[in-house]
């Protein structure tokens, strides 16, 4: 910053030079004020300091400040300006004012120099602000930009020199404490050799970035740390998207190309026996901590790879946080602890995003802790607490497209692992069939996810994907499968306010005719808006005797069942 100081000083001189005359002027060019302001007419001498305060003082004050304006503005820098204290920009600008009035030998009243100073930096600090910048303080987020600059700069030419000094092999094998404290080292060194300065926080920026470019996912390590975000989506290098609060929101994290994106998609699916290329351009696989992930590659993704991470939560969602969350009701969390105790085979109806896992582990915590329960997903990211559970996970195909091992096989083999629950992580395909028949053959309490926007187009979505199974059965039949299979359907919804909540609690009755008849026990009736935009409305009671209330009674739980409705 002194630097640059130094660097508008020489500057300032050869303005001085250039504006002020080392020439043959005339006596009105002699004057700097009429040499800064040609159509002014010639000003009065300056008079003494007290006639000046008596005759119109705020008047010759008013024309000094328009004459030396543009002047001051146009010497001080309004970027370098905006990066000092005020009381620096204060004294650059009265060692301009003094320097010129001294040079012209004009005599100003010291009262009205200060005056004219102070009017001359706020001049300064309009057009700071007027550039984007916040008047003589950097804000926060200036400092920050700033400070990443320095860091991704550094980074990029520090990398290449640190991967040529160490073995990355031998370093991804280390602690991950160790690791960073070599790297800490090495790095100092580094700009030590380049002459790069950076404060403490910056190196240790620094380090950080280093250290997850070799063992974590790069750029993505800080959102990933945040616990506010929920979602994180990368569509190509430069553009990543977080959801916050239910709210999207595009963040400043980027890549240095489509190669780095790749290298952290090879890295994320290589951990779990995957492998994403030309001929698998998309996969579905999941990080450390059970976050899910879906990753589409070119050429299926025109504007370079995507990654998809629907992260873990740190926190045990329970069904009662969920009440207090205003998601259910305190009646609705009663009726869903009860019928997960009394073993319904249940089915969680909702769209993309809509909190259906959330919901399903939720549900799985009222499991006996004795029952042996199997878990069948494509990536899996339940997060089960009880000690008796075993967890499976589909194979896609190997190269030569042999060996997939499809959510179908794993219903058909968890009926031989004597399961007391199967809980499906997302029902899509023909592995419905095998999970209806699950549901019909003494394998009660079953859970499972499925993607519909309300009660009875899960139903339909059902059926239909009993047909892709290409058992050809009768309408009638498959429907009648499902009326005695399911027992009840929870449908989730997440709200333009960006708030999840279960909009419907519905139960299967069973048949009329050829149609599934269902009766709604709870439903969200929606009554407006607030003003910060939040919606409001309440959970609503049907008031009708649940057609489950008889197995609620054989576990002892009809009582508490009859006073939650």
């Amino acid at each position: 910053m002194e630097a640059d100081l130094a660097a508008q000083a020489d500057a300032h001189e050869v303005r001085l030079t250039a504006m002020f005359g080392r020439r043959q002027a005339t006596p009105a060019e002699q004057n700097p004020v009429v040499a800064l302001d040609e159509h002014r007419p010639e000003p009065k001498p300056a008079a003494a300091p007290a006639a000046s305060a008596a005759a119109g003082g705020n008047d010759r004050l008013d024309e000094l400040f328009e004459q030396f304006r543009s002047f001051v503005i146009s010497t001080v820098d309004p970027a370098t300006a905006g990066n000092v204290s005020r009381k620096e920009l204060s004294r650059r600008i009265a060692e301009i004012v003094t320097e010129a009035l001294e040079r012209e030998s004009l005599e100003v009243d010291p009262l009205e120099q200060r005056e004219l100073i102070s009017r001359l930096v706020e001049a300064v600090l309009e057009e700071v602000r007027a550039a984007g910048g916040n008047g003589g303080k950097p804000s926060g987020q200036d400092t920050v930009k700033a400070s990443a600059s320095n860091v991704a700069t550094a980074k990029r030419n520090v990398q290449p020199i640190l991967m040529e000094r160490i073995d990355a092999t031998a370093a991804a094998k280390l602690p991950s404490d160790e690791l960073r404290s070599q790297i800490g080292e090495i790095v100092a060194e580094i700009l030590l050799e380049q002459k790069t300065q950076l404060n403490q926080v910056e190196q240790r920026d620094l380090v950080s970035m280093l250290v997850n470019d070799m063992t974590g996912l790069g750029p993505l390590e800080p959102v990933l740390a945040d616990d506010a975000v929920t979602d994180i989506m990368v569509n190509g290098p430069h553009q990543v998207y977080v959801e916050r609060g239910g709210k999207l929101e595009l963040t400043d994290v980027s890549f240095r190309d489509d190669a780095h994106v790749m290298n952290i998609c090879t890295r994320i699916v290589s951990r779990i026996g995957r492998r994403v290329d030309e001929s698998s351009p998309l996969v579905d696989a999941r990080l450390e901590d059970g976050s899910r992930v879906n990753i589409i590659i070119p050429p299926l993704a025109l504007d370079g790879p995507s990654i998809s991470i629907r992260k873990f939560s740190k926190k045990d969602i329970t069904l009662d946080i969920m009440a207090r969350q205003n998601n259910i009701s305190e009646a609705m969390a009663t009726v869903l602890r009860i019928a997960s105790r009394a073993k319904l085979n249940i089915l969680i109806s909702g769209g993309t995003g809509s909190g259906k896992t959330t919901l399903l582990n939720a549900m799985s915590q009222m499991i006996d802790q004795g029952e042996r329960i199997v878990t069948i997903e494509d990536a899996a990211e339940l997060q089960l607490q009880q000690p008796h559970v075993v967890r499976l996970e589909t194979r896609p195909a190997n190269l030569e497209g042999s060996g997939e091992i499809t959510m179908r096989d794993l219903v058909k083999n968890s009926l031989r692992m004597r399961p007391d629950r199967i809980i499906l992580g997302e029902v899509r395909g023909s592995e419905a069939v095998d999970m209806l028949q699950a549901m019909n053959t003494g394998h009660e309490g079953s859970l499972g996810t499925i993607h519909a926007n309300r009660p009875r187009e899960a139903l339909t979505r059902l059926e239909n994907m009993v047909g892709m199974a290409g058992i050809n059965l009768p309408a009638r039949a498959v429907r009648t499968q499902i009326a005695s299979a399911l027992d009840m359907i929870l449908q989730v919804s997440r709200m333009r306010d960006g708030q999840r909540r279960i909009t419907s609690i519905t139960e299967v009755v069973g048949m009329e005719g050829d149609v599934v008849t269902t009766q709604e026990l709870f439903k969200y009736q929606f009554e407006g808006e607030d003003a910060d935009g939040k919606l409001k409305g309440q959970f609503v009671s049907s008031g009708l005797r649940p057609a489950f209330a008889e197995k609620a009674a054989y576990f002892g739980l009809d009582r508490a069942l009859l006073e939650a409705m």
